[in-house]
């Protein structure tokens, strides 16, 4: 479903993306994995056309490098950024419909699944959107996207910086995603998270790829771990 191929980035003169190859097929979870500052989130940024790409981006078999983002959502690519981008004049339950592609026409997601998975957006529906807190906004960020009903979801850090009940629920809100067929591609920093949902994983090291396989094939690999996951 998505394919991506010699993927290069820069940001001004630093040559951040060198190289990346990832995949992800129909239905998948993949995970994306590796320290802070090592090119995950400008992976996914380039792939969503928020920072320029050079290399081959195909999503559905359809060329999608250099587009920009919008078209890239209308295809049925969803975006989760980490710095939980809201509209916090707007209700919780208008920044949610905001997140509807044909206000005509509802897709796997409805407005009463979100509010009834997370019952803390149900009690603020109706509540500006900019007095959540960051895990409520994390929340709001993840089913406005949904709303949109993607068929694959890229979801940046959905977990950083949260108390650990909320963590909780986040994993059960991805675990839901995974569930109803959604393809998903998970930047995530607790490997507890990514290594019980994931099909694969991909372990990044100064802007390349330098291990995938499964999550058992990582588990069993202490010198991949040790080099560039564990501090």
């Amino acid at each position: 479903m998505l394919e991506v191929r010699d993927l290069n980035a820069y940001y001004g003169k630093s040559h951040i993306l060198q190289g990346v190859d990832l995949d992800v097929a129909a239905g998948e979870v993949v995970s994306l994995l590796g320290r802070n500052g090592v090119g995950r989130s400008t992976t996914v940024k380039a792939i969503m056309g928020e920072v320029a790409p050079i290399g081959s981006v195909r999503f559905k078999n359809k060329s999608i490098a250099g587009l920009p983002s919008y078209r890239i959502a209308r295809l049925g690519l969803g975006y989760v950024p980490e710095n939980r981008d809201i509209f916090p004049s707007l209700t919780v339950r208008q920044n949610l419909f905001l997140g509807q592609k044909d206000a005509g026409r509802e897709g796997r997601w409805k407005l009463a699944d979100m509010l009834a998975m997370f019952p803390n957006l149900q009690r603020r529906a109706d509540t500006a959107a900019g007095v959540l807190s960051g895990g409520e906004k994390q929340m709001l960020t993840m089913c406005r996207t949904l709303m949109g009903d993607p068929e694959l979801i890229m979801i940046d850090e959905p977990t950083e910086g949260l108390a650990p009940l909320i963590v909780k629920q986040v994993g059960e809100l991805i675990s839901e995603i995974a569930r109803r067929g959604v393809a998903i591609l998970l930047v995530e920093q607790k490997l507890s998270i990514a290594l019980d949902i994931s099909n694969r994983v991909y372990v990044m090291g100064h802007g390349k790829i330098v291990f995938e396989g499964t999550p058992a094939d990582l588990k069993a690999n202490e010198a991949i771990r040790r080099e560039w996951l564990e501090v």
